[in-house]
């Protein structure tokens, strides 16, 4: 099974590397990444200390929490973004998918193009039956991925939660192994 690196047509999904600390810091620093996201910007101190946890990611042995992509344009070895496979039932094979990606790369089809490349890799290589991804309502650019990559929009909570400081609202996606199937013999 390999699952390090994929390449694309413009990109290469690959593993984390110390090395690639300032250029994460960069663009998880932002407060406009950082909206619609769990954490809060990131400095570059955390982004090294994340980074062997990203490392580990790499989908091996039954204790494995995913696999963890940096995501480089292959024109100029850039670092433009970051993409996650987590496992989230083993057994049951799900998984749940993430990604960030900088804001000067953003609209110009990376995340849909790298997503693509882990869904491929979740349903061909892992095994997985269903995937699912999570966003805040609000964050268009996000859910306007997850329809493009074939994703069902299952679920709509509205304040559900207290999300930095305010009531969230939140879109719930999934795509099974066989509707993925379907809709790339389509294509």
């Amino acid at each position: 099974m390999t699952l390090f690196p994929i390449a694309t047509e413009r990109l290469i999904l690959r593993k984390f590397r110390p090395s690639d600390a300032e250029a994460t810091a960069a663009y998880q620093g932002l407060a406009e990444v950082a909206r619609y996201c769990m954490w809060e910007p990131r400095s570059l101190e955390r982004v090294r200390e994340l980074i062997p946890r990203w490392i580990a990611m790499d989908g091996q042995g039954e204790n494995s929490e995913g696999l963890q992509y940096a995501v480089e344009l292959k024109a100029s070895g850039a670092l433009i973004g970051d993409v996650v496979l987590m496992f989230e039932d083993r057994a049951a094979r799900q998984g749940q998918i993430g990604y960030v990606m900088s804001p000067a790369f953003q609209g110009q089809g990376y995340t849909t193009e790298a997503m693509e490349a882990v869904l491929a890799v979740g349903f061909e290589q892992v095994g997985l039956h269903r995937m699912s991804a999570r966003c805040d309502a609000r964050n268009t650019g996000s859910w306007r991925v997850m329809e493009k990559l074939g994703m069902r929009r299952e679920a709509y909570f509205r304040e559900h939660a207290i999300f930095k400081g305010e009531w969230d609202q939140e879109f719930v996606y999934a795509i099974l192994e066989d509707e993925w199937r379907a809709a790339r013999e389509v294509n």
